[in-house]
Formats: structure tokens, C-alpha cells, sequence
């Protein structure tokens, strides 16, 4: 950007934190390095909480358009003299309010687009252990039927309501898709609908980043795998154990860095099937996360969905360490373009396979191809492009 400029950063935190909450952290941390003022708006769903029931019942229609949100959002755009805003997450207590607040003001808006929740309530394309798309090619009713978000039909209801009720309005927004993947899925709608829900010159490419991760050429790497996030069925970590079984005495280490639903079965698991070579560390602190990236043989990750953009694949190859994953979705995307293996997201005798072929083969890290995902200084290049395009239109 040809000067420093004032950004109003819209955010709203889930009650479980998540790589969302890392990605608005890393690119406040980044503007601000390059001269930027940046002018935070969180509001975190823990508010609920506090609500009584009645306040609850009344939240359902305010969760489709928040008149707090539009009223603070306007102040802040007049008070600070706000250039641009840059929404990472409305649901649910921002709205899509922001939008319309920004738009009243004259101000433009760049959205984030972090999942798949504006074409699937779910925001994963999965159900009952299976990708599921028959919301982007059959329309969302079936969800409301099945409660496929957060098992309430209600709350499945008004992600629908909250899709379709403000579509008209992001033609006038600028979106950055993480992945090219994510954008051809979302363009779908484009050739479904009569009229584009997406201004395809308003659309961006922009991956994750981390700042500088440890100096890995100069570590030993030890004969390990780490696996990194939720333990949770979309995540799976259970297929992940079986392959383990099915490497039997000869199977490496096996370090599971996180908690969720499915710690107590995992437990399980390992201890009936005498896996002695699987550790869970339960939650891993960050920075000792990113040491063990770059001193493991590889980072591993079972996902049965399609994934938005993992910043713990973007932690591994900024270590420089290869990636096991998933073949379908973005992860396969990005072990393809950076470097790994992949194998069938369903098939714990294929994960097995592709551990003893890597372990036979190994496999090289595309640096250049990390080095363009990774890095923050060709991260805010792009993301100063994507800024002026926008104030551009203004």
C-alpha cells in the first residue's frame, strides 16, 4: 500500500478457541509490523452464557442481523477514521450486520472466508462419518431436516436464514478464499444462481502464515510422527490408531498433540491394543509444538473432511517438515503443491502403507512452494494488493 492505513478487524471467537483465533492474531501482529493501525471489534460467543432464557429465545432472530454490531460498527468507522474493514468470522453474535454498517459508511470489506458454512450449516461438508454435499447441490433444506448443525434444527435454521437472507449483498465485498479449492466450491453458487453471489474481480487467493519457525535444518530429526488438533471424529484420529495396529511392532512413534470428545476412547484404544509407541500429550503449547515439528520424520493428519486451511500444516512446512495427509480437500491440495504423501482419507490399511512407504522413501518439502505459503513478508504483499484493490472501488 502506497501509506500506512487504519483497518477495523472484525472478529468473533467461538467458545472453543481455533485456528481462526490464530489466523486474525498473526495478521493483526503483521499490519501493525508494517506501520498499520488496526482497530479490533471481537465479540466471543461466551456472551451466551450470560443470557437468561428468555434473552436466548429473543438471541435467534438478533443472531440474523445485530443491532449492536451495526450501531458500534459505524461509531468505530467514524470515530477512528477507519479505512478498511476485514471480517474474519459474524457467527453469531457480529452478524452480517458488519457488512451493511461498513456499507452505510462508504467504507469497504474484505472477508475471510475461513469454512464451507456458507454453502453447509455444518461449515464441513461432513455427516454421519462421510463428505457430505448434498446442501451445495440440492439446496439447504435438507440440513433443517437433518439438525445437521449443532443437532438443532433451529439453530440449522437460522444458518440458512443468515445465507440466504444477506447473499445479495456480497457482490459487494471482497473475499479471500484461503485455497483455490475453497473458491471453486463457493463459485458453484455463481453457476447455480441467475445473478453471481460472488463479483468474481472482488475474489482473492491468500493462504495462511506463521512468522518464523524454528531453524529446522540444523535439528536431528527424530523416527516420529505428530499428529496435531481436535480428537475428533472429523479429524480422524481413530483411523489414525487402527493404521498404528496394523503397523504392529515395527510401527514409529506416534505423538497426539491435543484434546476434544474422542480423548477418553483414544485412551482406550491405545491401551487395549497395546500401543505402547502412541503418547498423548493432551494440549501442546504453540511454541513446543512448533520444536516438535522440526525435529519429527513428518507431521500427520487423517482428516475426513475437506479442511479449510490448517495453520498446523502451515506450522509443518514452515519447520520444513513433510506432510502426511488426507488425498481429498485442501489438504491433499497443499501435500501435493509442498510436499509428502497422501492416501485415502477412509482406508486405515492405506495410512499404513503410506507410513512404511515413507518411511522406506521419505519424501522432499517443496521450499519455494512453502516459502510463497508460508512466509509473512510475501503474506502481507498480498494482502496489501488485496487492501488497495478494495479501497480502490471504494
Amino acid at each position: 500500500m502506497s501509506r500506512p492505513c487504519t483497518i477495523l478487524l472484525v472478529h468473533n471467537h467461538y467458545q472453543i478457541p481455533g485456528g481462526e483465533d490464530a489466523v486474525v492474531t498473526n495478521e493483526r501482529r503483521l499490519l501493525e509490523a508494517h506501520g498499520h493501525r488496526v482497530v479490533p471489534y471481537f465479540r466471543h460467543n461466551d456472551e451466551l452464557k450470560a443470557f437468561s432464557p428468555m434473552r436466548k429465545l429473543l438471541f435467534a432472530a438478533e443472531s440474523l442481523f445485530s443491532l449492536r454490531t451495526y450501531r458500534d460498527i459505524k461509531r468505530l468507522i467514524r470515530a477512528e477514521k477507519i479505512d478498511i474493514v476485514h471480517v474474519h468470522n459474524t457467527l453469531a453474535m457480529v452478524t452480517p450486520a458488519v457488512y451493511y454498517a461498513a456499507r452505510a459508511c462508504g467504507v469497504p470489506v474484505v472477508q475471510t472466508v475461513h469454512n464451507f458454512r456458507m454453502l453447509c450449516p455444518a461449515g464441513s461438508f461432513f455427516r454421519e462419518g462421510r463428505v457430505c454435499e448434498d446442501c451445495l447441490h440440492g439446496g439447504m433444506r435438507c440440513a433443517v431436516r437433518r439438525a445437521c448443525y449443532h443437532e438443532s434444527r433451529l439453530q440449522t435454521l437460522l444458518c440458512v436464514l443468515n445465507s440466504h437472507l444477506h447473499r445479495h449483498i456480497y457482490k459487494h465485498l471482497h473475499f479471500i478464499f484461503l485455497t483455490e479449492f475453497n473458491r471453486d466450491k463457493h463459485f458453484l453458487w455463481n453457476r447455480a444462481g441467475k445473478a453471481p453471489v460472488f463479483e468474481p474481480t472482488r475474489v482473492h487467493i491468500k493462504p495462511n502464515f506463521v512468522f518464523s519457525a524454528p531453524a529446522a535444518a540444523e535439528r536431528p530429526r527424530e523416527k516420529r510422527f505428530v499428529y496435531a488438533g481436535r480428537l475428533e471424529p472429523i479429524k480422524g484420529v481413530l483411523r489414525l490408531l487402527e493404521a498404528w495396529k496394523l503397523l504392529g511392532e515395527n510401527a514409529p512413534e506416534l505423538l497426539l498433540c491435543g484434546t476434544g470428545p474422542l480423548e477418553e476412547e483414544c485412551r482406550a484404544v491405545i491401551e487395549e491394543g497395546g500401543l505402547t509407541q502412541v503418547k498423548m500429550l493432551g494440549f501442546v503449547p504453540n511454541e513446543q509444538l512448533r520444536q516438535l515439528l522440526a525435529t519429527s520424520a513428518a507431521f500427520i493428519l487423517p482428516s475426513q473432511v475437506y479442511e479449510g486451511f490448517p495453520m498446523t500444516v502451515t506450522e509443518a512446512y514452515a519447520a520444513g517438515t513433510p506432510v502426511l495427509g488426507s488425498a481429498h480437500g485442501n489438504v491433499g491440495s497443499l501435500v501435493r503443491r509442498c510436499g509428502g504423501m497422501t492416501f485415502r482419507h477412509d482406508d486405515a490399511a492405506d495410512i499404513a502403507a503410506t507410513i512404511r512407504r515413507f518411511l522406506q522413501e521419505g519424501a522432499a518439502v517443496n521450499h519455494a512452494a512453502t516459502l510463497q505459503m508460508t512466509s509473512a513478508e510475501e503474506n502481507y504483499k498480498m494482502l496489501a494488493e488485496i487492501y488497495e484493490k478494495a479501497m480502490g472501488d471504494k
